[in-house]
């Protein structure tokens, strides 16, 4: 099997003056990649692809490219999330926006229609660095419900009521869809359910809309908090060319019961394994380090796992083990 190619890639904003000083610092690290967002509140369908180009022209002035778009979703999607009326407009904008995308050769979206994010503590890890934590129990004890809870059914029909009406867009389009898991990968959350929280699950998007453009954002902190063998779902998903997009983070413990992220080179996890795992089973694409402990005098609420230490930090060593393993990034 051939060996793939990682594109490392940052989180850095809409525009390259939104965040100057990472802008500088990623380039200094060899970093040509910024994972972003589409610009498209307050503008009709027919603009969505003007918006594109220009915000890829200006990340290309920058010395950047635009490998994939990260967000829940591109354009506003409440009622295809609880298949309530006016789901039929929304889906108009969702499919503008990835044929948009096409046009653009924005090649990859990151998407997500569950609930979450949440951490309950910031907790010191080694030598006094701030990282995130979540806490079940706690949760459940001290974060209000959801409004308006739903069943995993509910959420299973409104999903493949998407899937089944925006994949053969995104084929022709040109556009790979990659879904991200629910963070924290736990149901029921906040008294809702959720469905993307297990490999068994991913195995089921991807037969919803069987597609080579239907497939996954591999998040490693995500996919290590459900509990099951991480090196197995890395290896299953990207040998069957259905990884698009990979987090590279680590965490300790699950989110049945407490997890909290680690320092990229002292998780649980065979980090420099993983990224063996993907490159020999021919992934190619954007990967970025996903969220670090916050170092040094950045502030932990303000950053919220994005501080540009712990991010420095994270490329060094992942930089570090793919020249060590001889695995190919740009």
């Amino acid at each position: 099997m051939r060996q793939g190619k990682f594109k490392l890639s940052m989180v850095l904003g809409h525009s390259p003056g939104d965040n100057p000083e990472r802008v500088k610092i990623c380039k200094e690290m060899g970093v040509r990649s910024c994972i972003t967002s589409p610009r498209l509140h307050g503008i009709g369908r027919d603009q969505y692809a003007a918006a594109m180009k220009r915000q890829k022209e200006e990340w290309a002035e920058a010395g950047f490219d635009i490998p994939v778009y990260e967000t829940m979703t591109p354009v506003k999607a409440d009622h295809i999330r609880r298949g309530t009326p006016g789901r039929d407009e929304e889906l108009r904008d969702y499919i503008a926006a990835i044929e948009a995308m096409g046009e653009a050769g924005i090649p990859v979206l990151c998407y997500n229609l569950g609930e979450g994010g949440s951490r309950t503590d910031w907790v010191p890890t080694r030598g006094g660095a701030i990282s995130s934590q979540f806490d079940y129990a706690k949760s459940n004890a001290e974060e209000a419900p959801i409004a308006e809870p739903q069943t995993e059914e509910e959420l299973w029909d409104n999903l493949s009521w998407l899937l089944e009406r925006v994949v053969p867009v995104a084929e022709k389009a040109g556009v790979k869809m990659g879904y991200h898991p629910n963070d924290p990968p736990i149901s029921p959350y906040r008294g809702s359910a959720q469905i993307m929280v297990s490999v068994e699950a991913y195995r089921r998007l991807l037969n919803i809309a069987p597609s080579p453009n239907n497939g996954i954002t591999f998040c490693q902190g995500n996919f290590k908090a459900m509990g099951e063998d991480i090196y197995a779902a890395a290896r299953e998903f990207t040998e069957a060319g259905k990884v698009f997009f990979i987090h590279y983070r680590d965490v300790e413990g699950t989110a049945d019961s407490c997890f909290t992220e680690t320092f990229h080179d002292n998780g649980p996890t065979d980090m420099a394994a993983m990224l063996e795992i993907y490159a020999r089973g021919g992934f190619e694409g954007a990967i970025r380090p996903d969220h670090a402990p916050t170092m040094g005098n950045e502030d932990a609420e303000a950053t919220r796992g994005y501080g540009v230490n712990g991010k420095i930090f994270a490329f060094g060593y992942m930089i570090g083990l793919m020249q060590a393993r001889n695995l190919t990034y740009e």
